[in-house]
């Protein structure tokens, strides 16, 4: 996929995990792409692999009936067994070559580096792109560690070559700022999954993204 096509695709980009979600995942998932939201990561650790490819399969329909790209977290297998847009990795999931071997050249692969030097070196091993976090403080990644910060995510943007994708603490108010590092999107957790309007909560965070790009 072209990396102008890809950065559009991955402007506002949901997490969605049904451990978050007070209601059934894929009643939030649709209600926010009607919001504007243009890719979907479902991420379901806590759920059976029946489990997560019966959702994989369901959330895979509205992403491609609304023309939004959809990734599974972490398993290359039940990415290609949904027949989802990609998958994403991090530093200890499968290695970006073994995962890029696997899928071939047609899926994307999200990587989350951990360093300047995976950041830099990702598209070489594989990667489309990457998603670069915790920017802010995060309560939705148990494991997520500490804020980075914007000059941390600034740096990773210039390494990366690729589209790189801002994560964690973002929100209206503050996803201008990460806009500004030069990243491709934002994603979100709390912020669409906790609202009370999921469909208004993307619409906003979709309207403060399109303010920023006119402005630019």
């Amino acid at each position: 996929m072209h990396s102008q096509r890809l950065s559009a695709g991955l402007r506002l980009y949901l997490i969605a995990d049904p451990d978050l979600s007070s209601r059934p995942l894929d009643e939030v998932v649709a209600a926010a792409l009607d919001g504007g939201v243009t890719a979907v990561q479902l991420r379901a650790k806590s759920l059976t692999d029946r489990e997560i490819l019966t959702l994989a399969r369901s959330i895979r329909a509205l992403c491609e009936r609304a023309g939004s790209l959809f990734f599974v977290n972490d398993r290359v297998d039940l990415a290609l067994a949904a027949h989802a847009d990609g998958v994403h990795l991090g530093v200890d999931d499968l290695p970006l070559e073994d995962a890029r071997h696997i899928l071939g050249g047609e899926k994307l692969i999200g990587y989350s580096p951990e360093t300047n030097d995976q950041a830099a070196s990702a598209r070489d091993w594989g990667a489309d792109y990457l998603g670069v976090g915790p920017v802010f403080g995060t309560a939705s990644k148990l494991d997520a560690g500490h804020a980075i910060g914007l000059e941390s995510l600034r740096r990773r943007v210039a390494l990366a070559v690729i589209p790189v994708v801002g994560i964690g603490g973002i929100n209206p108010d503050n996803a201008r700022s990460v806009m500004q590092t030069g990243a491709a999107g934002v994603a979100v957790v709390s912020a669409i999954l906790r609202a009370s309007d999921p469909r208004a909560a993307s619409t906003e965070l979709c309207d403060v993204l399109k303010s920023f790009l006119r402005a630019t």
